[in-house]
């Protein structure tokens, strides 16, 4: 959640954030998702259970903020020399994060939240710093990898019995390069 106009970086807003942020993580790792509550994490915060409902407004936007700060690259994506040797070492680590339990339990929380460009943004900053190493390659534009990788990777994380395999991932990837 964006910090409103006048307040302090690194102020009172800044410090219940991350004190709520903190919380929900560890109450997460310990509990049910179901059985997590606004006063489970307003006393664990050390907050009232009214500061969560007025900076957040429900218990789903606070998930889906929580699992928009975890999903915040915190590098660049890898660089293994080759452009396609990246999109592998990207898609791989994706795959096996967003396929996890609490991967996509936070792909979940995200659907809720009121900006969907947000996690596009990320998806293609991510693409986009693996293009720009190669650019005597011709590599495809972002939105065709958002489209033959990231997309198909994400729909069958949410909406299928099973994750692609990494075969199936591969595969996606060579046609992406194909373009």
């Amino acid at each position: 959640m964006a910090i409103k106009e006048g307040l302090r970086p690194g102020g009172r807003s800044a410090r219940v954030q991350e004190s709520v942020h903190n919380a929900v993580r560890e109450l997460l790792e310990t509990h049910e998702r179901s059985s997590v509550t606004v006063p489970m994490i307003a006393a664990r915060a050390g907050v009232t259970p009214s500061t969560i409902y007025r900076r957040w407004g429900d218990l789903s936007v606070l998930l889906a903020d929580v699992a928009l700060a975890r999903m915040r690259p915190d590098s660049e994506p890898a660089n293994t020399g080759s452009l396609r040797g990246d999109l592998q070492a990207w898609a791989e680590q994706y795959l096996d994060e967003m396929s996890s339990e609490p991967g996509r339990n936070m792909m979940r929380d995200l659907q809720c939240l009121i900006t969907p460009g947000y996690c596009v943004s990320i998806l293609s900053g991510q693409f986009q710093a693996i293009i720009e190493r190669y650019p005597d390659e011709m590599p495809p534009n972002v939105d065709h990898l958002i489209n033959l990788i990231a997309a198909p990777t994400v729909f069958r994380i949410l909406f299928s019995n099973a994750p692609l395999t990494v075969e199936e991932l591969h595969r996606l990837i060579e046609l992406a390069l194909k373009a």
